[in-house]
């Protein structure tokens, strides 16, 4: 399968860190991709963990990024949150809710298990109408700047090893078998229909 043809979603809680990054890396080895979010607000890190800025899915990159620039600017650069939204308002204006898109993929590639759950309760909840097969993988990666950059290689990875088969829905278990052993890593891993 050529990489422009495996039509991919990233999902992470708040379609930020985790799923930007693997966006970013996939996009510019020509993977047709996109990324999302399953909360039900966007959360960035706020001076202190018990006070996270939170902010609606419709809110932009950019206005995140003014608005945080104004809240502290040194404190935002600082722990990287404004370098963050400048890498995602470059890539795309807002984040996106996973729930709120009705477009169809190949392949559906989440960053923690609480959001593969979602993620596969959302599918399951859906009417079935085109039964096109859909893989769902969970590629656990810590929710942090430092974790999200090696996990964008991994997912990066993983997807370049899957448009090469011939039959993705025939060679998957063998593919993400072997990546598990070469890895070090388990994937969660079911199918799902449109």
């Amino acid at each position: 399968m050529e990489s422009s043809s495996l039509r991919v979603a990233v999902v992470c809680s708040s379609n930020q860190n985790r799923s930007m990054e693997a966006h970013y890396f996939l996009s510019k080895r020509g993977f047709n991709v996109r990324s999302f979010g399953t909360g039900t607000h966007v959360k960035l890190p706020g001076a202190t963990p018990n006070q996270p800025n939170l902010y609606d899915f419709n809110t932009t990159y950019e206005k995140m990024y003014n608005d945080l620039l104004i809240k502290d600017r040194d404190f935002y650069t600082h722990n990287g949150i404004l370098h963050m939204l400048d890498r995602n308002r470059r890539i795309k204006p807002r984040p996106e809710r996973f729930q709120d898109c009705k477009d169809q993929f190949d392949l559906i590639i989440t960053c923690e298990e609480r959001v593969y759950d979602q993620v596969v309760e959302d599918m399951y909840s859906r009417e079935q109408e085109t039964c096109q097969l859909v893989h769902v993988i969970n590629v656990d990666i810590q929710d942090n700047l430092e974790a999200a950059t090696p996990g964008a290689f991994l997912i990066c990875e993983l997807c370049q090893c899957l448009q090469y088969t011939d039959d993705m829905e025939n060679d998957m278990d063998l593919l993400l078998q072997d990546f598990e052993e070469r890895k070090g890593q388990s994937f969660l891993h079911t199918v799902c229909f449109y």
